[in-house]
């Protein structure tokens, strides 16, 4: 089936555009960006059509890439029912963000440049993907986190734009190190990083009571998806992030990227399912997460940031599904996040268009007669990631409830109030935005259609969607007999009751924004301290760089580099041995003179030195 050529598309078109773009139109630069993601796409469908039902997993081995003693790597690619659903979102929705970047980005400098690392995202994200051992997931693993930081500090000469991509890279690397001491632990206990191998040998095991080493493997491995898909503690590099180019935000942060956290512990369900203390772990952190960052995006004034948090926060819903046992709901979520979060920060991105580059909700206002276009596609991705009856956002929602209803009541509460927070802060971001008077200094404009069309297509995914695609049940031949059978059915009673948090969460922002304006700023004043605390994010950057960035920097300027670099290596090891090979030298040199009679003064002194050693050493026999 070829399956190389699904990621070997985009890397050529990374590679024509960065090599050739400074001599080339934006037209043909854009034709080769959006060609080579498109033909991705429709290789990705002529594979899984040629394919059929994909029952079983289907590998293609192309060459041995590391051998020693037992343990044997290769460059494989498998495709099964899970990886056929990533292909998918990936190419799909990555083809609809190039067709609008293409009308966002077009006045801004470096076109080609963008086009080169968004493209160059593309084949790391499909290499991710298309792995069939855990090597090679990793070679994509840290090939999207090095194009997330080129997207992120894509306008280099703006401080804060650079500084979000060094703390994304940084960030992301305390994670990869947890996942590399997983893979190290993996071949002790397997002898092998190939999936099929691994998780064949995993099903044999039993169910560890206590912690073991399967359990340290999934805990390692969940420290890497912390990193990836910005959980608790790792998260504080994504709401930064929305420092790079809008559609960076909607393809790597929202739709593609961050969800690779989450597919990693979902094809790693042979293990996570044997090791039970670190399924709850998942589950806890996921949890806290998605309720922390939904608080957070409450009070948020930043229209992407808004949508940052609320990525963390929908993240954390599905780490909540998969620590509960319902891997199918998690990869759901991802599915259906990905059509209405693309969309949500897309819109967000036409919104931004339209008035010039203000970011500010405050500053917004009145906006739905001006751009009406953009005003529908956003109304409908926040009615879907709200959970309004129906939506794509709403089906796998209920699932994800479903399961932490039969894991702990408590998770089930939580994520519940977590869901009402999460449509009030979205639709307060639609109030402040399009409702009201206008607030803001520039005129307003309706975006062009080549940002405009995919909006609409994705507006489309996010009504029907969650209907369309049933992922838990298209899922199941992958987690056959590896996660126990559930009930995925709901009744009238679960359903009325998953819903009720949305619509109050909406009604809320409608009574606060709207009917009663004045109303927030009372809320506010009323709980400043609370306020204060969401606003600056209860302070965890702060306590970061005080705890660990701050004790580090003066470690390494004090120490490191006073003591170790210039005092030790520099002056004494360097600076010492330069200075007396040249002491040496000008001596050598005072020796080679020229000068006859300091020539015979030399063997002079040679040959006294010589007698005397002949004298000492005959008077010692």
């Amino acid at each position: 089936m070829q399956l190389w050529l699904i990621p070997i598309l985009p890397l050529a078109g990374a590679a024509i555009n960065g090599l050739t773009g400074r001599r080339t139109s934006k037209s043909l630069q854009s034709a080769v960006a959006i060609g080579s993601v498109l033909l991705s796409f429709l290789w990705v469908v002529k594979t899984l059509l040629g394919l059929g039902a994909l029952e079983e997993r289907y590998v293609e081995h192309y060459f041995t890439w590391i051998a020693s003693g037992s343990l044997s790597i290769g460059v494989d690619f498998a495709v099964d029912r899970l990886t056929a659903v990533m292909l998918c979102v990936v190419t799909g929705i990555g083809t609809l963000i190039h067709i609008y970047a293409t009308g966002y980005m077009h006045e801004e400098e470096g076109y080609y440049r963008f086009f080169s690392y968004l493209n160059l995202f593309m084949f790391f994200m499909l290499v991710l993907v298309l792995g069939a051992n855990f090597l090679l997931l990793f070679v994509g693993w840290e090939g999207v986190g090095l194009c997330s930081y080129l997207l992120i500090g894509f306008y280099f000469q703006k401080r804060s734009a650079t500084d979000a991509g060094k703390k994304a890279f940084i960030v992301n690397r305390i994670g990869d190190f947890g996942f590399s001491l997983a893979m190290f632990l993996i071949v002790v206990l397997f002898g092998s990083l190939d999936f099929g191998i691994v998780f064949e040998k995993a099903k044999a095991l039993p169910v560890e009571a206590s912690a073991g080493m399967i359990t340290a493997i999934c805990l390692l491995l969940l420290v890497g998806a912390t990193g990836k898909s910005a959980q608790i503690p790792l998260y504080v590099w994504l709401p930064d992030a929305m420092e790079g180019p809008t559609p960076v935000s909607a393809l790597i942060h929202a739709a593609t990227m961050v969800t690779a956290g989450v597919y990693m512990c979902a094809r790693s369900a042979a293990l996570f399912m044997k090791a039970p203390i670190a399924m709850e772990a998942v589950a806890v952190i996921g949890l806290l997460t998605a309720v922390m960052a939904a608080t957070i995006g409450l009070v948020q004034n930043d229209i992407k940031k808004v949508y940052a948090y609320s990525t963390v926060s929908q993240l954390g819903f599905m780490f909540l599904a998969v620590g509960c046992g319902a891997f199918g709901a998690g990869i759901y979520h991802v599915v259906t996040h990905a059509f209405f979060k693309a969309l949500l920060f897309l819109g967000a991105g036409s919104v931004i268009h339209a008035c010039h580059h203000e970011q500010d909700m405050r500053h917004m206002g009145g906006l739905r007669k001006k751009i009406p276009h953009t005003f529908n596609v956003l109304l409908i991705a926040a009615l879907a990631i709200a959970g309004f009856p129906m939506m794509s956002g709403w089906w796998s929602k209920e699932d994800i409830l479903g399961a932490a209803m039969h894991h702990h009541a408590w998770m089930y509460w939580a994520a519940w109030v977590t869901a009402g927070m999460t449509a009030f802060y979205v639709f307060r971001s639609i109030f402040l935005t399009f409702f009201g008077e206008y607030k803001g200094h520039a005129h307003p404009h309706e975006s062009p259609w080549v940002m405009i069309g995919p909006l609409y297509v994705l507006a489309i995914l996010s009504v029907v969607g969650g209907w369309l695609f049933r992922i838990p049940h298209l899922l199941e031949p992958v987690f056959k007999g590896i996660v126990p059978e559930g009930h995925s059915e709901h009744s009238m009673a679960d359903m009325i009751l998953g819903t009720a948090p949305g619509l109050i969460g909406i009604a809320l922002a409608y009574v606060v924004y709207v009917a009663s304006p004045g109303m927030a700023d009372s809320i506010k004043s009323s709980f400043q301290g609370l306020y204060n605390l969401l606003l600056n994010k209860y302070y965890v950057d702060e306590a970061y760089d005080a705890t660990i960035v701050h004790p580090i920097e003066r470690s390494s300027r004090n120490f490191l580099w006073k003591v170790m670099d210039a005092g030790v290596i520099d002056n004494g090891i360097v600076h010492g041995f330069s200075g007396g090979a040249q002491n040496l030298g000008n001596l050598l040199r005072r020796m080679q003179g020229g000068e006859i009679r300091n020539y015979g003064a030399w063997v002079v002194i040679g040959a006294i030195f010589v007698l005397g050693a002949f004298t000492v050493l005959g008077g010692t026999k």
